[in-house]
């Protein structure tokens, strides 16, 4: 049975091609159909001020022409989504048309990113999403504004696609103990789409007898449920302990959980997860 839809963002940044090829791989791996969705903002135009010393008739003319000109701009950014959008279905269609699966379905949603993402989520299993937006791709020591309010907010798994798309074959899981790490590790003992894959949990921290505790119950769960895994526990920094394990080269998707300090606390001392989201080179997979 097939699982609930998978959202695929789409705009026009250069990650837009590697969210498509992850949207195939994940439609491919758990058989749910793709929903496409791009969302145009409400962004103010900016009225010029014609309440000078116009004549009435001149400024009735300029505020027709400005009514014209909005209206010009919002079809045309209407019609740049649609082809944006019929490009993204064209791009996963030939991939996975052939094991039978359906051309993704495609939305275009006017208003806030964060409001029309999680209404198109409420009936979804995963959301996939770029690292950065169109407007951002020169920002490459930060993360998208957009993509952290999504990851806050959002109660669906996200996707965080890489710059390129790379066949997944074995995971690293960043395990904390927290709650979102233990959904994490639940997943992975479930989901249909990480099913098969190689797995190695890394815990960062002292090797005290309550970490080593509960390191080893997250391997058994997912040993239980015929995984294959091994574990490591090692002192130092999270961030730098993690990402120095993620480039290396042998694994293919970061696993971990989101935003487990709070808000609160990540605005004053800064978060693992946007730190991680930042500096990783290959997908990251974000369980609340």
């Amino acid at each position: 049975m097939a699982e609930a839809k998978i959202v695929t963002l789409v705009d026009a940044s250069v990650y837009a091609e590697s969210v498509c090829d992850y949207a195939a791989w994940a439609t491919e791996r758990t058989q749910a159909p793709i929903e496409l969705l791009h969302v145009i903002g409400r962004r103010q135009t900016g009225r010029l001020d014609v309440s000078g010393a116009l004549s009435l008739g001149a400024r009735t003319r300029m505020l027709e022409e400005l009514t014209k000109l909005e209206g010009d701009m919002a079809r045309l950014g209407q019609q740049h989504g649609r082809a944006l959008l019929d490009a993204a279905a064209d791009r996963i269609d030939a991939q996975t048309k052939a094991q039978g699966q359906a051309r993704p379905a495609t939305r275009i949603r006017i208003g806030d990113l964060i409001e029309e993402t999680n209404e198109a989520l409420e009936d979804a299993s995963l959301l996939i999403i770029g690292k950065r937006g169109e407007a951002a791709d020169f920002a490459r020591l930060h993360l998208g504004s957009n993509l952290e309010r999504m990851v806050r907010s959002s109660q669906r798994p996200i996707l965080v696609a890489s710059r390129a798309f790379k066949p997944v074959a074995r995971l690293l899981i960043a395990f904390d103990g927290r709650a979102s790490a233990n959904n994490a590790v639940s997943a992975v003992a479930s989901a249909p789409l990480l099913r098969g894959l190689e797995v190695s949990l890394l815990m960062v921290g002292e090797a005290s007898a309550e970490n080593k505790a509960r390191l080893r119950e997250a391997q058994d769960r997912l040993e239980q449920a015929e995984v294959s895994v091994s574990s490591e526990l090692v002192a130092g920094q999270p961030v730098e302990v993690i990402a120095e394990r993620a480039h290396g080269g042998t694994f293919d998707m970061l696993v971990m959980g989101a935003y487990g300090g709070g808000l609160l606390r990540s605005m004053i001392i800064g978060s693992t997860t946007t730190e991680m989201l930042v500096s990783c080179q290959v997908p990251v997979l974000l369980y609340r």
